[in-house]
């Protein structure tokens, strides 16, 4: 909406006086996305991580980021691509939250299973195998 100013105060398009000084103040704002006016877009990204205080879940993350290193060394293939995936999703998990779920180290486990041919001789994938083992319980 087009506004004209004047020394009372502002008129828009359609004639209607405001208020000098009137308008939208905004203090302070913390963690929210805001957006204004026709056709805006808001993203918010925290960029806060928990800290990983579990010394079982911090080896968990070593031995995916190494096992993920060694993976990208070797040729790609349906198995990997699939294992790598969830070994990102299971580091974002424990990077963010502090500690993989449940859910996550089931759904590595069965990643590693599949990829077993190709992770089996590598001691990275060994080591994730073991973390999960030992976090599941099992």
């Amino acid at each position: 909406m087009a506004r004209e100013a004047d020394g009372a105060g502002e008129r828009t398009a359609a004639g209607e006086q405001t208020a000098a000084g009137a308008g939208v103040h905004i203090g302070r704002v913390t963690e929210s996305a805001l957006s204004i006016g026709d056709h805006s877009t808001v993203t918010y990204v925290n960029h806060r991580h928990a800290a990983v205080t579990d010394p079982a879940q911090e080896q968990l993350l070593a031995a995916v980021r190494e096992l993920r290193a060694d993976l990208a060394r070797r040729v790609r293939a349906d198995e990997t691509d699939a294992l790598d995936a969830e070994l990102a999703r299971t580091e974002g998990e424990v990077t963010t939250a502090g500690a993989a779920t449940p859910g996550r180290l089931a759904r590595l486990r069965e990643a590693l299973g599949l990829a077993g041919a190709i992770t089996g001789g590598l001691e990275s994938g060994v080591a994730v195998a073991q973390s999960v083992a030992g976090l599941l319980g099992s």
